[in-house]
């Protein structure tokens, strides 16, 4: 008995459909959750945790903890340390109350307006 490639591929075009559109609205959540940062929450952030800042090593500055708002409830995340920028400050990820909602400020480099680059003044 021969059977055709269609009628075998047939039940498997409809499964691959249903489980390609499954696969797909499962992608689709975390990507939608992700977009809570911009979005202003009711419920006010706890207050920052105080860590002691180890000593960092050369070249590098301490980036402090935060409090991150993740999958509905706040998530601390801890200090840690990131390269630093000649010429830029970090600014801190921050909590900012605007509109009768709390506001999340991403951590981000800014132009240090204090640097001064002497190498360049002889």
């Amino acid at each position: 008995m021969k059977l055709t490639p269609n009628r075998l591929l047939a039940p498997w075009k409809r499964i691959g459909l249903i489980g390609a559109l499954l696969i797909a609205g499962s992608v689709a959540v975390p990507a939608v959750a992700g977009i809570n940062l911009n979005v202003d929450i009711g419920v006010p952030p706890p207050p920052v945790r105080y860590e002691a800042v180890p000593v960092a090593p050369a070249g590098y500055i301490w980036a402090p903890g935060f409090w991150e708002y993740f999958h509905g409830q706040y998530v601390w995340r801890r200090g840690h340390f990131v390269e630093g920028r000649p010429g830029y400050r970090w600014v801190p990820e921050s909590w900012e109350h605007r509109d009768g909602g709390h506001h999340f400020n991403e951590g981000h480099w800014d132009r240090d307006p204090a640097y001064h680059d002497d190498h360049h003044h002889h």
